[in-house]
């Protein structure tokens, strides 16, 4: 599972996501991406998941770029716990995506394996997703 080596402070607060991506929301490394459509937070499980369901279905050909990180620490108290006493341990890391954001990226493999592979991931992941294509790409 992906998660930080070190953080500053081990709890965060929630806080609220609005508006669009403003950072990573173009294709930078493949010519083949997924992109987010909603607001939500993805849990490290459901981007391995997403991520072992590409390097399958593209039986390790080609390359993938995952472009979100987990590094958002999630708290939850303990079950039957009473109220009060302080807020929870952190229990695991979730990535912060708003619509606009670039999710993973290939590169290596035909238009219809990475289309494909990408629909795949997107299954696995909690929001809707665009599959979409580098502008300047060219099918050989």
């Amino acid at each position: 599972m992906l998660q930080p080596k070190k953080t500053k402070y081990r709890k965060q607060q929630t806080g609220r996501m609005k508006g669009n991506a403003k950072r990573g929301y173009e294709i930078s490394f493949g010519s083949f991406a997924i992109k987010a459509l909603e607001t939500t937070f993805i849990d490290s499980k459901q981007i391995e998941a997403a991520r072992i369901a590409v390097t399958r279905y593209m039986k390790r050909e080609g390359q993938i770029w995952i472009r979100i990180f987990p590094d958002k620490p999630i708290t939850k108290k303990p079950l039957e716990v009473r109220m009060g006493k302080g807020k929870g341990n952190p229990e695991y890391f979730v990535a912060r995506v708003t619509p606009g954001r670039i999710l993973f990226e290939a590169e290596g493999v035909s238009y219809e394996v990475a289309k494909e592979a990408l629909r795949l991931a997107s299954q696995k992941l909690p929001i809707k997703t665009k599959f979409i294509v580098r502008r300047d790409y060219v099918e050989e």
